[in-house]
């Protein structure tokens, strides 16, 4: 016993600093922050009403609140209220003053259910249009009864269970299995892994565990053992850390006509589920109308007491009260033994089976077999509560989901968060625990990654799943969404960034609620329907981000945290991983429990928004990315532009600001919309419209035929109103950028008070217009610079042509980044079949298409046009022997020279010409863009070892400098391109040694028109 001892020593002291957490955090938040922000946090609601009262067991008086927006569809706020909480009630006329303080017994999405111990009677008003708030706080309830079964545990010399404490803290081995005749099993579709884990546990004599993953039927086992425990004669004391767990092992016990009593109050449980609670079984018995009676006498004694306003009379119904409610209890007392000892198997949460609750009339030998489900997610001190009551055990779970909540960190650390099941597995193996292997729920893709990361590569999808998809379901169409067992909707370069919140618990991001939204619809259009889809997020503010985007429009939907889904399955679930920064922090999304349990929940479909660059900087989350890359569909968020306006389009803002000319305030602006930055004005729209589809921005108006917007940036109203709106912005925004192509500044910037939507239609309008469009900064100090083209400066004297190369380049080119060699130019980003205007299409295939690898030309013969730079390119090899440098004239018979074109081909210095294009489809222009990196990258792994050796030209290295490399990779040329490679198709490599960034930029752009490979190499200066 002297394990046994140690371990209610350390475990009195974590629960103690479990308590004392919890009750600093109450005070904290009562202190120092409002009740709006507790609201927030998942710790209150506010603005409640009463909307019935009753009498329940033991005479506790249950009170029902609801939100004051009866009928607005969006019921209460996310919270983590759940049943057994203890609340404060007081009304929002003196919020710092409680009125009474009670226990959650029932929570909905419309309502809470609050029981009070003794009903305040006068305190407490009942008017209807009285309003009040509930605060949790800190349950002090179950700290006593953790407490009380450590302190019996300790004291525990003899009993039933003395064998069985002795196993478990490993003062004794495992007694030898008992030899049984061989088991005829209730459920003959039971698998192999099942009928072992069955037999296993009826066979052991202390202590057995079953481990169930993911749909593997670990509660149709579990139902199994305990229908032959009864067959056998024995006494069931069935528990589980949450009444849900409870009640879906009285549905399944039920259904096989077992003689079950659910332990709890009716309040607490599922409408299927109450007919085995014990106040059904006790209403339906032969005392039930003289109880009844009792009941209906104290109520109107209450009420009486509420009434007068005489002193005298008061007391006289309270005492009246008070010798009711002990008539009351004698009679349920006796009534509850004789139900307790009629049933077969008795059911309750695990602190439910304390002495304090109606248990306390078994004796304590009364039970034989006791079994805990979802052990894993229960806290080893609550599962000795009822372990004390039997001499054997049986336990079932999966330590790879959720584990115990546990608010303190240093008691998680120091154990309080290893649930018995854990250590069990841990200690004993496979000596007390046996796995099922075969799972029902998943598809075998959405199945693999999960066998993999969490169970060994030991599970395997039942041949019923393994294929399944949601376009199976009866009237689904197959279309891209229901074809797919797995999608990745990556937002990585999108600027769709998390919400700024200094709360760790408190993160959202529109962009990611969009994005769910348009998947959920495309669903739902397709059959499926919205009662067969979960939405999860990790966050509480992105669960009511977007349960205000999505109820609305699917009021069957189900959006909650992972913790909500625990145990359940839904035909198709979307995931929002909400973490997007640039620091690449990802919170408690790094917790792999909680993912696996998240991802686990789906059948048929699984869909994850993420920021794909920020999740995965953690290992554990860069393979499920990596799982969902290889074996689904993946997305870029720019697929859904035409409904998806991004925060922070273009540009990194890597680059130091650089000082500008003013911007004019846009035509038709109020003066007062001008704001003073930096000594001067700057642009300013005339409104900051929310994020969103760009023709569904609008300003927020009141009135008649006003547009109304719903949280989320979400806009009702009148379509046609709010693009005409967005039309007259664009058309002010393009009024500012063409005054200032007509004046000679070179260039314009805009402040950072601009909204994301103006800053995206600018960068569209510079896009048409041929200049450069950068935005820079982060955050709220992020801005946007227009500047038109310049030509370069010599850049040495040994290549004067250089500064007319650079010239030739177009404004729409000269655009793209320097430091991404594989963006197109502004003539790649034309479909296939439309170059731009007055250039003749080049010969050969299409650059965007995908060409095979060409065979070297002949000696001293040039090679026909072959495909482009960004198709695929010859393998490079080191020149031929003999061959000149890069520098000078070619000779007849040779290919020529890459380099400037001639003089007459070149267009004269001096600004732009702005003529107007087609709007760039940049959907179009990030996927093309992803296409030809990934293309790249494929062609680079195809070098031939040795290939990047460099080959000096004379004059261009100097000792000791350190420097970018920059590497040119001759292939085929265009027509109507720079002529730079010499020995077309061929393969070498350049040194730019000590370029700077302006003169790499240049060789990045030649090298573009000149249709070889370029990237930079080295790092710094």
């Amino acid at each position: 016993m002297a394990a046994a001892e140690a371990f209610v020593s350390r475990q009195l002291g974590l629960l103690q600093e479990e308590r004392q957490a919890e009750i600093d955090e109450s005070r904290s938040w009562q202190k120092n922050v409002s009740l709006k922000e507790l609201q927030r946090r998942g710790v209150c609601l506010l603005k409640l009403h009463v909307t019935s009262q009753r009498t329940g067991l033991y005479g506790r008086l249950l009170v029902t609140l609801e939100g004051r927006k009866r009928g607005s569809g969006s019921g209460l706020p996310a919270n983590s209220f759940g049943p057994g909480d203890i609340v404060g009630l007081c009304t929002a006329a003196s919020e710092d003053a409680e009125q009474a303080r009670g226990v959650v017994t029932r929570l909905t999405s419309e309502a809470v259910t609050v029981a009070f111990e003794e009903p305040p009677g006068g305190q407490l008003s009942l008017d209807p249009e009285s309003t009040f708030s509930l605060l949790r706080l800190a349950n002090d309830v179950t700290y006593k009864r953790l407490k009380k079964a450590l302190t019996r545990l300790n004291q525990y010399h003899s009993g039933p269970a003395s064998c069985l404490i002795d196993v478990l803290f490993g003062s004794s081995e495992p007694s030898d299995p008992t030899q049984n005749r061989p088991t005829v099993f209730f459920d003959e579709a039971l698998d192999a892994s099942q009928r072992e884990a069955v037999t296993f546990a009826l066979a052991q004599r202390e202590v057995a565990v079953i481990h169930g993953p993911p749909g593997t039927g670990k509660t149709t086992a579990v139902v199994e053992v305990v229908r032959q425990a009864v067959r056998q004669g024995l006494k069931v004391l069935c528990c589980a850390p949450s009444n849900t767990a409870v009640d879906n092992l009285v549905e399944r016990l039920a259904g096989h006509h077992e003689r079950v009593l659910r332990l709890g109050h009716p309040a607490r449980l599922l409408d299927s589920t109450v007919r085995h609670s014990l106040d059904a079984v006790l209403a339906r018995g032969d005392g039930a109308q003289l109880v009844a009676d009792i009941r209906k006498d104290i109520d109107r004694a209450l009420a009486q007491t509420r009434k007068t306003q005489d002193k005298g009379e008061k007391q006289h119904l309270r005492s009246e009260v008070k010798v009711l409610r002990k008539e009351l209890r004698e009679r349920e007392e006796a009534a509850m033994l004789e139900t307790l000892t009629r049933a077969s198997v008795v059911l309750a949460t695990n602190t439910g089976a304390s002495a304090d609750g109606p248990l306390k009339l078994l004796p304590d030998d009364y039970f034989d077999l006791v079994v805990i489900d979802e052990c894993a997610q229960a806290l080893e001190a609550g599962c000795w509560i009822p372990l004390l009551r039997a001499r054997k055990c049986v336990l079932a779970g999966d330590h790879q989901q959720l584990p115990p909540t546990i608010l303190s960190q240093k008691a998680a650390t120091q154990g309080l968060a290893v649930s018995l099941m854990e250590r069990l597995v841990e200690e004993r193996g496979e000596s007390v625990v046996r796995m099922l292997t075969v799972q029902y729920r998943m598809h075998q893709a959405i199945m693999q990654w999960a066998s993999q990361e969490m169970y060994d590569g030991r599970l395997t999808a039942h041949p019923s799943v393994a294929g399944h998809l949601l376009r199976d379901l009866p009237g689904v169409a197959s279309t891209e969404e229901t074809g797919t067992p797995l999608l990745l909707i990556d937002t990585a370069g999108c600027g769709l960034l998390e919400l700024e919140q200094e709360d760790e618990q408190s993160k959202g991001n529109q962009g990611e609620v969009r994005l769910v939204g348009l998947h959920v619809q495309a669903l739902v259009e397709a059959g499926v329907r919205a009662a067969d889809i979960a939405v999860i997020a990790p966050y509480n503010l992105q669960v009511d981000l977007l349960r205000q985007d999505l109820m609305p429009k699917h009021p069957e939907l189900e959006v909650k945290s992972v913790d909500g889904f625990q145990g359940r399955e839904k035909e198709a679930v979307v995931l929002s991983f909400v973490r997007s920064n640039r620091k690449g922090e990802v919170g408690f999304l790094s917790e792999a429990r909680r993912i696996n349990v998240a991802v686990t929940r789906a059948r048929r479909h699984v869909a994850v928004v993420c920021d794909s660059r920020t999740v995965g900087t953690h290992p554990f989350l860069k393979r499920l990315v990596d799982h969902l890359s290889a074996h689904g569909e993946v997305r870029s968020a720019f697929e859904y532009l035409d409904d998806l306006v991004p925060g922070n389009y273009a540009g990194d803002g890597r680059q130091g600001r650089v000082p500008g000319p003013t911007a004019p305030t846009p035509p038709g602006a109020p003066a007062s919309s001008r704001a003073r930055q930096g000594g001067g004005p700057r642009a300013v729209p005339t409104r900051r419209p929310r994020r969103g589809n760009p023709l569904a921005q609008t300003p927020q108006s009141t009135g008649p035929g006003s547009t109304s917007h719903a949280p989320g940036g979400l806009v009702v109203g009148d379509a046609a109103e709010a693009e005409a709106e967005v039309r007259e912005a664009l058309g002010r925004w393009r009024a500012t950028v063409l005054k200032f192509l007509e004046s000679r500044e070179s260039r314009l910037e805009f402040p950072p008070s601009l909204s994301s939507h103006d800053r995206l239609l600018l960068h569209q309008i510079a896009q048409e217009l041929g200049l450069r469009h950068e935005s820079q900064g982060q955050g709220r100090k992020r801005f946007l610079t227009i500047s038109r083209i310049e030509p370069p400066a010599e850049p040495h004297a040994e290549t004067p042509a250089e500064t007319s190369a650079e010239s030739a380049v177009s404004p729409a080119e000269s655009a793209v980044s320097s430091d991404d060699p594989v963006l197109p130019s502004a003539r790649e980003r034309f479909p296939p079949g439309s170059p731009p205007p007055g250039e003749q299409p080049p010969p050969g295939p299409s650059p965007v298409g995908k060409q095979s690898l060409p065979e070297p030309p002949p000696a001293g013969e040039c090679p026909p046009p072959g495909p482009s730079l960004l198709g695929e390119q010859p393998p490079p090899g080191p020149p031929p022997a003999g061959e000149r440098p890069p520098h000078g004239p070619s000779t007849p018979g040779e290919c020529p020279l890459p380099g400037p074109p001639p003089a007459e081909e070149r267009p004269q210095p001096g600004p732009p010409l702005a003529s107007p294009r087609d709007p760039v489809n940049l959907k179009a222009l990030h996927l093309e863009r992803m296409r030809r990196r990934a293309a790249l990258q494929e062609t680079v792994k195809l070098l031939p070892p040795g290939t990047l050796r460099p080959l000096v030209a004379a004059g261009q290295e100097k000792k000791g400098a350190r420097g970018k490399w920059c590497t040119w990779w001759a292939g085929g040329q265009r027509s109507g391109s720079a002529r730079r490679a010499r020995d077309r198709g061929r393969s070498r490599e350049l040194r730019a040694g000590v370029a700077g960034g302006g003169r790499r930029s240049l060789g990045h752009r030649w090298a573009l028109r000149a249709g070889v490979l370029s990237w930079g190499r080295g790092a710094g200066a």
